[in-house]
């Protein structure tokens, strides 16, 4: 068992350096697809992904508003 440690092996003989190695290469992991996805689609409960200013976009809502409604 100690020998299989040394060659960075599993037990059923995966290469663990190999398997580091691939993932890295893969691209995004499980959540960052998810963060991506929620920023880029939107929808329900995706709030926490945004990167949206709630403050700015009310005061630019109003100050259309108030534009609008002054003619």
């Amino acid at each position: 068992m100690d020998q299989e440690r040394s060659n960075k092996k599993t037990i059923v003989g995966t290469d663990i350096e190999e398997v580091k190695a691939k993932n890295a290469q893969s691209g995004m992991s499980y959540n960052e697809a998810k963060a991506f996805i929620a920023r880029e689609m939107g929808g329900y409960g995706t709030g926490r992904y945004s990167d949206t200013d709630v403050e700015e976009v009310k005061r630019e809502i109003q100050e259309s508003y108030k534009k609008n409604n002054q003619q």
